[in-house]
């Protein structure tokens, strides 16, 4: 009786299904058995293909071939299909051999609660447990098999991408094979000039964006909501509807807009100036103005946001704090240091992050106002208000150059989560998480 779970588990080993057979769980024992064939036949079929291409990424290309004095077009390996394929396949053996294990431990169990005396399951038994018992890890499987391979497999791939030389117009399959080439696409973004240049003065002007983009419109709409929150504010929500409006309108409608507004020859905004006799700006056209001018347009777009998140935040402060410190004698400088800022930063600050986070990533503001324009001369296929971001999207879509793209996507998500990480787990919220609860 003693060796009741591990021959279960020995025979789980040996084939799905047997440890529950052993079990004297027929149906269940008979469904994996059905699984684990219909894998072993999928694995037959494509584990080997899938390992050669991974590590060959094809052998031959498409290419002309003389047949009986006939020249003919013969397919030959496309690199980027054999790389998708084989990636999926992995997963699908990734998520057979993580169901072998589950399935192994399931007959320790059950042959251990034999041993004690109890009776297993039935099949309506376990659905009935599944669903009483495990609903939520049942109900959450198809978004997790989703996400596997809808947002980790492409991920994987781009990181697979950035080791390969896959760019046009040399190696564009299927006329031509693409290869595994190392870290030498990072060798080539940080040490050769034409690339290293254009990189480093992206990455720049990017954290500079999202420093400033993040404060201002963090700040501002703090500011705006200060002010509509203040006792003697008549009309709180008409203030409040308007404050919101650019909010409301698409940013696509609102971009565009703006873009159309600040052209620099013929856009409104100039006009007025040169009515009054001022000189019309390059607002668009020169690489400082552009960089403020997108600054100043993403806060028209982004403080309606932060002053929605703080009004509510200042809605949530004790009136009793401000009373107990005019008691004290604190002006409204003290109680906005002492007392509001505090409250707010706490409340916030994971929010914070997260808006510094999108801004690296905020292709919207700078592909809708000004496409990455104008045009850096020592730049390599980016402007001088393009981002790491849309300057991908233009390597991408624009030059074919997939792995050098990857290669910057890959360092995007670096700096997002190393400094998202980091800095998220110093906040006082996470600190005091464990508190709350």
């Amino acid at each position: 009786m003693s060796q009741h779970r591990i021959t279960a588990a020995v025979l789980s080993c040996i084939g799905l299904g047997l440890g529950q057979w052993y079990n004297r769980q027929w149906l269940k024992g008979l469904v994996l058995l059905l699984i684990e064939v219909a894998a072993l036949k999928y694995f037959v079929q494509n584990l080997g293909q899938a390992l050669w291409g991974i590590a060959t990424l094809g052998e031959q290309a498409m290419h002309l071939e003389k047949v009986n004095g006939i020249a003919k077009m013969v397919p030959g390996d496309h690199s980027i299909f054999l790389l998708i394929q084989g990636v999926i396949t992995l997963l699908v053996l990734g998520l057979f051999i993580l169901l072998y294990v589950l399935v192994v431990k399931d007959a320790y169990l059950v042959g251990k609660l034999r041993e004690a005396g109890g009776r297993p399951n039935n099949f309506i038994q376990s659905l009935a447990y599944i669903r009483d018992r495990r609903f939520a890890e049942a109900f959450l499987m198809l978004p997790a098999a989703g996400i596997l391979f809808f947002t980790i497999m492409p991920i994987i791939f781009m990181i697979l991408l950035s080791f390969t030389n896959y760019s046009s117009p040399n190696h564009m399959p299927p006329a031509k094979l693409v290869n595994w080439v190392g870290f030498q696409t990072f060798k080539d973004l940080v040490g050769l000039k034409t690339w290293s240049h254009t990189f480093f003065g992206v990455l720049r002007w990017t954290i500079i964006w999202a420093v400033l983009s993040t404060i201002t419109t963090f700040f501002g709409g703090f500011l705006v909501a200060l002010i509509i929150q203040q006792k003697d504010i008549r009309f709180k929500g008409f203030w409040r509807t308007i404050m919101i409006i650019p909010y409301a309108i698409p940013q696509l409608i609102s971009l565009l807009v703006m873009r159309n507004l600040f052209n620099g020859q013929f856009g409104p905004i100039n006009q007025y100036l040169s009515y009054f006799g001022l000189e019309k700006l390059p607002w668009l056209t020169d690489p400082l103005w552009a960089k403020v001018t997108v600054i100043v347009v993403n806060m028209w777009v982004g403080v309606p946001v932060s002053m929605l998140l703080i009004m509510g935040v200042l809605t949530t402060i004790p009136r009793d704090m401000y009373e107990a410190a005019e008691v004290d004698g604190a002006t409204a400088f003290q109680k906005f240091r002492i007392i509001t800022l505090p409250m707010v930063m706490f409340t916030t600050a994971p929010i914070l992050i997260t808006q510094f986070a999108g801004n690296i990533n905020n292709f919207n503001a700078i592909f809708l106002l000004t496409d990455g324009n104008p045009v850096e001369g020592e730049y390599q296929y980016a402007g001088a208000t393009d981002l790491l971001v849309t300057w991908l999207y233009k390597l991408t879509l624009n030059q074919s150059q997939f792995n050098m793209a990857s290669a910057v996507g890959i360092i995007i998500f670096l700096i997002i989560a190393s400094f998202s990480i980091y800095n998220y787990r110093r906040t006082r919220s996470f600190r005091e998480e464990d508190m709350i609860q």
